[in-house]
């Protein structure tokens, strides 16, 4: 049934066009999380004994004798006891039989706390409103109150009142009911990808109140894209091309950092929320079981709330100036291309993040993060000057908001916690504001990074672009010229061709330029340098000659990830040969171009997806393909067609090395990038012969033949004129691997 077009919630201030991105890792694009609720401890001692010292600080600060149970004067409510609460920790916290709640905003001059049922939160109706007394329920900056009593299907939220002067950075709303930032989950639409009420993209969203209840490809790690919290109904209008409805699929618009995304749950609102948290640490645990690493896709440099005509319904309304990096008139920086940029450095954002993260090791339990354009989170924030950040002044602090700064607080914060520098810290080390980090994000030696160097120079360099030769031999290598002098090893490169910004593996080998007509947008959305090559004709429908050819370079990619030191990331779909149709920037699109083709794999199973499972397996049982160091000429040789005698001239498309491996004894790998053919020279082993293990140049099976393979005597023995002559041919655009093997008789 063809569908029509209604009503649109897509808004101007979401720029579709400035929404491209970007152990062996598995890069996901989308994931259903599922697991069962932990406790939380109540320490009411300890909370005693926190709430007794911040009254005897107020009364230090002038305050008076205070109460240790103050009640909010107001008319007796029939649900819920009220006395001040504790301004630490922030969010809402359940002990003590009852929930303490707190909440950062420096420039708000009242506060509401407002309490809804699920029923009145579906009829838009306020359950309760609980107005904060600035004497009591306010310590320095946060607003707190602590509530007893039957919290069952009750979600919160806040209202704050204060100065609308976006020239002065304010944009209090009183009006709007806003997210807690330390929300543990966020309440709205229960199914992903239905509209709310009277077709509302955005309803009114809510806080969960926690409770206190106790209830074979080789792949040892995937990152997840962005699972907070965030509006897939983001972009929502009909889309005629397609003839469906925009969608924000990938999630790189966040909402709040500590809720997951509620409806990839299957139970979705269902209990409060709580039965989604409980779905995700179900996942991690699973993950675990099979010895898979989880790492998160986070994205701190800029929030769902967009530019100045953007929606309200969190930080914006809470403390705008506080969160945002603003400019002198209360303008938004874009460092992100998203509208706004988060104000990383500034004292309380930096917390917050380093809370956000812990919550998300110590409860989720997941293994570590990948930071998108982490760049931003090394400018110095709005409001920047050495008493803000360093507690006193310092010669000569001129710097001004945006600014790179060499020791950034929260990178430093983040890499000195005790909890978090023993996780995966992963930098995509950019941002759209031109700042470029690969090889100089600041490290404190634990963090490793996106190379999107490694990226470039492999497509340029297997394509058979002149000039690289010496270039795609240091990537080889776990680019030492990027990480070797400032104290990092090969892990802190994370090795990538593709991800899911960009072209997929099957399409780099399949078109020249972008297509990008699906998207709306007449093609002018995405990257248009890709460093592609269509081998000859563009698009699926192509000569059996161009396919065979494709399908060649489709594994000299691969193979060059699994030799390369380093980590390698392959991006889902790729081990099959996912195409998009050449859309490389598929961010709207909850349809086929984006989703896991289980049919398509299996298509695969003895073709490209053998040679990548095959290739994995054999990285695993090298023990010199995941060095701990860069590798030395006590253990790597160079070679060109004629052994070591290797050719870093700029015409040069030829790069081979054996590696010294304590399980494999020598391993042989050479690249053929030219379009001509050659039969190279190998080195002499004395009492022992080169023979083949992989040959991209060669249809499956015998691309990779194992020892086990029925008819690997039979391969080799066609090559044994060459092999008994030290000789190899290759085909042009192929790469090969050989291992060492006694000669008969040796």
């Amino acid at each position: 049934m063809e569908l029509k077009p209604r009503s649109t919630c897509s808004s101007p201030y979401f720029p579709a066009a400035n929404l491209s991105r970007g152990s062996i890792i598995q890069c996901l694009s989308l994931m259903t999380l599922r697991r069962p609720k932990r406790a939380v401890s109540t320490r009411s001692g300890e909370l005693r004994r926190m709430e007794r010292a911040v009254l005897a600080r107020a009364r230090s600060d002038g305050g008076g004798a205070q109460p240790e149970t103050a009640v909010v004067d107001k008319p007796k409510l029939s649900r819920f006891e009220v006395s001040q609460g504790l301004p630490v920790p922030f969010g809402a916290t359940p002990v003590d039989g009852g929930v303490n709640f707190a909440v950062f905003s420096s420039n708000a001059v009242s506060a509401t706390l407002c309490l809804l049922s699920l029923s009145d939160l579906r009829e838009s109706t306020v359950t309760e409103q609980i107005p904060l007394d600035p004497s009591i329920n306010r310590t320095g900056d946060v607003w707190h109150i602590f509530l007893k009593g039957d919290f069952t299907d009750m979600l919160y939220g806040y209202k704050f009142e204060g100065k609308f002067s976006p020239e002065e950075g304010h944009r209090y709303d009183a009006t709007k009911i806003l997210l807690d930032p330390y929300a543990k989950a966020v309440i709205s639409r229960g199914e992903y990808g239905v509209l709310g009420p009277e077709d509302n993209c955005w309803p009114q969203m809510t806080c969960m109140v926690p409770s206190n209840n106790d209830e074979e490809l080789g792949i040892n790690c995937i990152e997840l894209m962005p699972c907070h919290e965030f509006n897939e109904l983001e972009y929502f209008s009909y889309n005629s091309v397609m003839g469906d409805y925009k969608m924000n699929f990938w999630g790189y618009s966040t909402i709040n950092y500590f809720s997951p995304m509620i409806r990839y749950s299957y139970t979705g609102t269902r209990n409060d929320g709580s039965s989604a948290i409980n779905e995700v640490k179900l996942l991690v645990r699973e993950a675990h079981k099979r010895g898979i690493e989880v790492i998160m896709d986070v994205v701190f440099n800029h929030t769902a709330e967009g530019n100045e005509d953007g929606p309200i319904f969190s930080f914006r309304g809470i403390d705008n100036s506080v969160y945002y990096m603003l400019a002198p008139k209360g303008e938004f920086y874009n460092y992100s291309g998203c509208g706004n940029t988060f104000n990383c450095n500034h004292p309380v954002v930096r917390q917050f993040i380093v809370d956000s993260l812990r919550y998300w090791v110590t409860e989720m339990h997941v293994d570590g993060f990948r930071f998108d354009l982490a760049s931003i989170m090394t400018r110095s924030s709005s409001l920047w000057d050495a008493i803000n950040v360093h507690g006193n002044p310092i010669d000569g602090d001129l710097l001004t908001t945006g600014t790179p700064l060499n020791s950034p607080p929260l990178i430093d914060m983040i890499s000195n916690d005790p909890v978090l520098r023993g996780v995966k810290l992963i930098a995509e080390a950019w941002d759209t504001g031109g700042l470029y980090q690969v090889g100089t994000f600041p490290h404190w030696g634990i963090w490793s990074e996106w190379n999107g160097k490694y990226r470039d120079i492999v497509r340029q360099f297997i394509k058979g672009t002149d000039g690289f030769s010496g270039a795609f031999a240091e990537c080889l290598c776990g680019s030492p010229n990027l990480y070797q002098e400032g104290g990092r090893k090969p892990w802190n490169s994370i090795n990538f061709v593709c991800a899911h910004d960009g072209f997929t593996l099957a399409d780099l080998v399949m078109y020249n330029k972008k297509h990008n007509l699906a998207n709306g947008e007449d093609n002018n959305d995405g990257e248009s340098h890709n460093n592609s090559w269509n081998c000859g004709q563009e698009g699926e429908c192509a000569s059996i000659s161009v396919q065979r050819l494709r399908k060649r370079q489709m594994r000299n990619f691969f193979l060059c990830l699994m030799v390369s030191q380093g980590v390698p990331m392959i991006y889902m779909g790729d081990e099959y040969g996912h195409t998009k149709g050449g859309n490389n920037n598929s961010y709207c699109h909850d349809n086929y171009i984006n989703y896991f083709r289980w049919d398509k794999k299996e298509e695969s199973s003895s073709d490209f997806y053998r040679f990548c499972r095959l290739m994995t397996n054999f990285r695993h049982e090298c023990e010199s393909l995941g060095l701990n160091n860069f590798p030395t000429a006590e253990r790597l040789q160079w070679h060109g067609h004629v052994s070591g005698v290797p050719d870093w001239s700029e015409s040069s498309r030829f790069v081979a090395f054996t590696l010294i491996d304590s399980v494999k004894g020598e391993i042989y790998v050479a690249f053929n990038a030219s379009h001509l053919p050659v039969t190279i020279t190998l080195p002499e082993r004395p009492g022992y012969r080169w023979e083949p293990l992989v040959d991209t140049g060669k249809p499956t099976p015998f691309d990779f033949i194992p020892a086990e393979h029925p008819g690997r005597d039979i391969a080799v023995t066609q090559y044994s004129h060459f092999l008994n002559a030290n000789l190899y041919p290759m085909l042009s655009y192929s790469s090969i691997i050989l291992l060492l093997s006694p000669e008969n008789g040796a």
